[in-house]
């Protein structure tokens, strides 16, 4: 079940977590400040190339009341074209399989023609950052001389990747990632448009590992439903959610905490063997970590859906703990992409990572004595 596709925003008032981008365009469009070029950054999955569709249809509706809401009406020809991606107003190209020289000379003739309809012609590149160093030199003399009648919209995931004279040269906006609460009631409207029942903490937990991506929030509560026909309970989507193996979490971190070097790093060798992946056991202990952290300054432990059992656990694990070993742990377990980057062994840079977490704690302790 697509449902990212089926309740993909069709105008503006649909987009969550985006309101001043929302806004800002909507006033450009009233008042007549359309910029020839737009910047769209962000991480994926949060509205970039839905907010450009959206846009190309309201700067061509013809039924566009500028003294209303401005909202395309959805109904006109132009608007069915672009919804259903036969516009020949609307041109997408994806930077990432379409990113040479030729493919943009052939984009700068299709934009020495008029929209057959309708006032603009738009054009989105997603993933724009892909282009090569001579397509982006062909694309900065088209942006540099646009038609009046061209509107270029740029999506990108990596913007820092785009030249300065590119960027220079649009108005850009960053999407944000969207909140708990904004995704949970979008996915409340969306169990109501299946006429489904879920319970309220699966939803919950949907937001939480969505990480404010609205894509993946809805991408997982369709593989929820995909589940049962009758009400999906916490045990049920359980099955769906990315394991995060806590009593492993809390046995790791015992043994990094009681300066167990040798043991910790049997266990990191005997989790790769077990085919665990390693990034996402990181990931997953730095997650871990920081509600640890969060825990010792007095957070809401209602917050983290940890059952008496894991959480009475979880208690006796802090209680020798102190805030700045914490946040050692954390600070060399971050430093490990640098290193996996170049490692032709996995699980090096974890073993590193603990020696020298264990090193540097055998040095405070003879300082002490």
């Amino acid at each position: 079940m697509v449902l990212y596709r089926k309740y993909r925003p069709q105008n503006f008032g649909q987009v969550i977590g985006q309101n001043f981008i929302i806004q800002t365009l909507q006033g450009e469009i009233k008042f007549n400040r359309l910029s020839h070029a737009y910047l769209f950054a962000g991480p994926r999955g949060l509205g970039k190339t839905t907010v450009a569709r959206i846009l190309a249809k309201a700067v061509n509706c013809p039924n566009l009341d500028i003294k209303k809401e401005i909202e395309p009406c959805n109904q006109c020809s132009i608007c069915r074209e672009i919804t259903s991606g036969n516009s020949l107003n609307l041109i997408e190209i994806d930077g990432a399989s379409n990113r040479g020289i030729n493919e943009i000379r052939e984009l700068k003739e299709k934009v020495r023609f008029p929209p057959p309809t309708g006032k603009k012609k738009v054009f989105i590149i997603d993933e724009v950052h892909m282009l090569t160093t001579e397509a982006f030199n062909a694309l900065l003399k088209t942006l540099e001389e646009p038609p009046e009648f061209a509107i270029f919209i740029l999506a990108t995931t990596e913007p820092h990747q785009l030249p300065e004279t590119i960027i220079s040269r649009c108005q850009r906006f960053d999407f944000k990632k969207v909140k708990a609460e904004e995704i949970i009631n979008r996915l409340k409207m969306i169990v109501k448009e299946e006429k489904r029942e879920v319970d309220n903490k699966v939803l919950e937990q949907i937001a939480f590992h969505s990480e404010g991506c609205v894509r993946d929030a809805e991408s997982l509560l369709g593989q929820i439903l995909s589940l049962s026909e009758g009400k999906i309970t916490l045990d049920e989507a359980s099955l769906v959610f990315p394991s995060e193996n806590l009593d492993l979490l809390i046995e790791f971190s015992h043994l990094i905490l009681e300066k167990k070097t040798s043991l910790a790093i049997k266990k990191i060798n005997q989790i790769m063997e077990e085919g665990i992946d390693l990034d996402q056991f990181r990931e997953n202990l730095l997650e871990f970590l920081r509600k640890i952290l969060l825990l010792k300054q007095g957070v809401d432990l209602n917050n983290f859906n940890w059952s008496d059992a894991e959480m009475a656990k979880i208690k006796n694990l802090i209680k020798s703990v102190e805030i700045n070993e914490i946040i050692e742990i954390i600070e060399e377990f971050l430093k490990i992409p640098d290193f996996s980057r170049y490692s032709p062994v996995p699980q090096l840079p974890f073993e590193l990572c603990l020696l020298k977490l264990g090193t540097a704690s055998a040095y405070r302790q003879a300082d002490n004595r």
